[in-house]
């Protein structure tokens, strides 16, 4: 079998350029054509003969040189070491067409298995190639034209309608629509505008953009993407451990079996020619080809198809877990909802809607609390302009005041307001616990004599957040929610959003308490957070997915899997993917076992030839890999 370190190389041909493929070819042509005309009668055995040693140095070289290489730095004896081994011994018996064939078949389904992996990471690697070559820099007002490699962060440059931005930036001027499709998976075009980040390889639509970049070009998004997916590909997961540690004990036993074969005949003085060639057949239908492959090639395929998805997994062993989630645990803030608040009511008491708004916005305008951005974007949205004010100040913890005209006003909770002993009306109490019912936010505007009004703001819930739990939910899966927001708030989205189990206020170790307690009452729990508030959870879980990982290289450390995007749909993708990996992979695996256990009794009982065995051995090597392929397969995305 092909060694690690051989899959490293890109490959962008067809499957008959790769040059283990073409040279396996090559030997079977060379080998058939040798074979038909000495049969025919146009040729001698001798020359048949001369066919057969071209043939067979040609097409068992790459692996024949592994074995020997794994031998004498490893000492290990392979599944190449047992091929080589029956190669050799047919040509001393003879069998020199039954030595070309399993050369050329062999060599063939191994050259298949690296062809594989080289066109995966091509795959990949073609990602940069949606970088542009070169970069407009703006240097002093004029525009220059480098190459993108050259690009540091802190450069500006200008990216117009129709060309993909260089690397990852900052927009500092211009609005427009992006195309993020190739790097997050994202299919709708996402809007851009000065202070919203932009990604290598993302194509721009519409306006052009001012640019600062915020990573050099070796370091952007899809150099992560690239070198995340090939280190992924290295980890392998539990089982295809124990599998290659089951063939690096298991191949001795094989070869030692067939020097008994070979040698206790001699040594008895019994006739060894049919002992030979039981040897050899046990060396081929012994060899646990496609058992020791049933999983890697599945985990490559699976591992590089999520990346083109804009899923990065970081190694088998988590693809594997993927396939055993029974509960996923969700963060809440910023995750199933956008960790923004918006201004969902405006309820007016002693004046109208606009001029509440217009109080509330004058007094917050100056404060940076993400309550007082949501108060002043709700004023702007409905065209209100904010008071003017003076003597703003922020009232940590509980609010702001500010004088308009000749009066002091207030925004804020509860407790400021009880503090000033102003006219407390039944339906400012009864209003305010309806929304605060509901999860919401109440934000009191008033002066030291009344209240004027209130303001309730929620975190919204993510666009088409139903749809995934809903699909989740058709998985079998069981969806809960681990949150260090209040009950309140916490109980108004798991309603909306038909969560099982709800679980608030909770600290960072709570979290991990509570993740380990679903974990031994459901099995493999994913926990889904933005990766950095949530680490603890993330890395208690048996799988941890952070989301909109893109620029957040702490995202990334703190998770097994990283969404590019944003797309919570992409977790009943993830799953889906891992089950169909673990699904193949078992499949291949009782395959192989049920193959072995014919063969080996088969070859044992002398009932099958060098060239039978060859050619079963092979074709289900080959099988191996085509339902491994399968995972290239991709899933689509449920509609939200």
């Amino acid at each position: 079998m092909p060694q690690e370190e051989n899959h490293h190389d890109e490959f962008e041909g067809q499957w008959w350029e790769y040059p283990i493929l073409r040279n396996a070819l090559l030997a079977g042509v060379l080998a058939g054509v040798g074979f038909v005309l000495a049969h025919s009668g146009f040729i001698t055995e001798q020359v048949e003969l001369a066919f057969y040693v071209v043939a067979i140095p040609l097409g068992g070289y790459h692996w024949a040189r592994e074995a020997v290489e794994e031998l004498v730095t490893e000492h290990e004896i392979g599944i190449d070491l047992l091929m080589l081994a029956a190669t050799v011994g047919s040509g001393l018996l003879g069998l020199w067409d039954e030595a070309a064939f399993l050369v050329f078949l062999y060599g063939a389904a191994e050259g298949l298995e690296e062809y594989t992996y080289a066109r995966t990471r091509s795959a990949i690697r073609a990602l940069l190639d949606l970088a542009p070559k070169e970069a407009h820099l703006l240097r002093e007002g004029q525009e220059v034209t480098i190459a993108a490699e050259a690009l540091q962060s802190g450069d500006r440059f200008l990216v117009r309608p129709g060309e993909s931005v260089p690397t990852d930036g900052l927009v500092k001027s211009g609005t427009s629509s992006l195309d993020e499709s190739a790097v997050t998976g994202e299919s709708i075009p996402v809007d851009k505008e000065p202070g919203m980040l932009v990604f290598a390889g993302t194509l721009n639509l519409q306006g052009a953009l001012e640019v600062e970049a915020t990573a050099a070009f070796q370091d952007n998004t899809l150099a992560k993407i690239i070198h995340l997916v090939e280190e992924a590909q290295e980890r392998k997961g539990k089982t295809q451990q124990w599998i290659e540690r089951f063939g690096r004990r298991y191949s001795p036993v094989v070869l030692g079996a067939s020097l008994l074969f070979l040698l206790v005949p001699w040594l008895l003085g019994l006739p060894s020619g049919e002992w030979a060639v039981r040897a050899v057949v046990l060396l081929v239908a012994a060899a646990p080809c496609a058992l020791v492959m049933s999983m890697p090639v599945a985990m490559a395929a699976g591992i590089g198809a999520a990346g083109r998805q804009g899923i990065l997994i970081k190694g088998g062993a988590h693809l594997e877990h993927l396939g055993s989630i029974r509960t996923i645990a969700f963060d809440k803030t910023g995750t199933l909802t956008e960790g923004v608040p918006i201004v969902t009511d405006v309820i007016p008491f002693a004046c109208s809607t606009d001029e509440l708004l217009r109080l509330a916005a004058g007094v917050e305008y100056a404060s940076a609390h993400p309550l007082a951005r949501a108060i002043v974007d709700r004023a702007r949205a409905q065209g209100v302009a904010p008071a003017e004010v003076r003597d703003f100040e922020s009232l940590t913890g509980t609010g702001a005041k500010a004088i308009i005209g000749q009066t002091e006003w207030y925004v804020g909770k509860w407790d400021l307001f009880k503090n000033l002993g102003p006219k407390w009306e039944q339906q400012v109490e009864r209003a305010a616990h309806q929304f605060q019912a509901q999860g919401k936010t109440v934000v009191l505007v008033g002066n030291g004599d009344a209240i004027h009004g209130l303001l309730a703001l929620q975190d919204r819930i993510r666009p088409g957040m139903q749809d995934v739990i809903r699909e989740l939910h058709t998985m079998g899966i069981q969806v809960s929610m681990l949150t260090g927001d209040h009950e309140l708030a916490a109980q108004a989205v798991a309603r909306e959003l038909d969560i099982d189990d709800v679980r608030a206020s909770l600290s960072p170790e709570e979290k991990v308490r509570a993740v380990q307690e679903l974990e031994r009452r459901f099995g493999g729990v994913l926990m889904v957070g933005d990766g950095i508030n949530d680490a603890p959870a993330l890395a208690a879980a048996t799988c941890g997915m952070a989301m909109g990982a893109m620029g957040s290289d702490a995202a990334i450390e703190a998770a097994d899997v990283a969404l590019m995007s944003e797309d919570l749909r992409k977790v009943a993708h993830a799953l889906r993917l891992g089950r169909k990996v673990s699904r193949i992979s078992r499949q291949n695996i009782v395959f192989s076992l049920i193959l072995l256990a014919i063969l080996i009794p088969s070859a044992l009982l002398g009932v099958m030839s060098v060239a039978a065995a060859v050619f079963i051995h092979e074709v289900s090597e080959l099988l191996a890999v085509a339902n491994g392929l399968r995972v290239r397969k991709p899933l689509q995305l449920s509609a939200s």
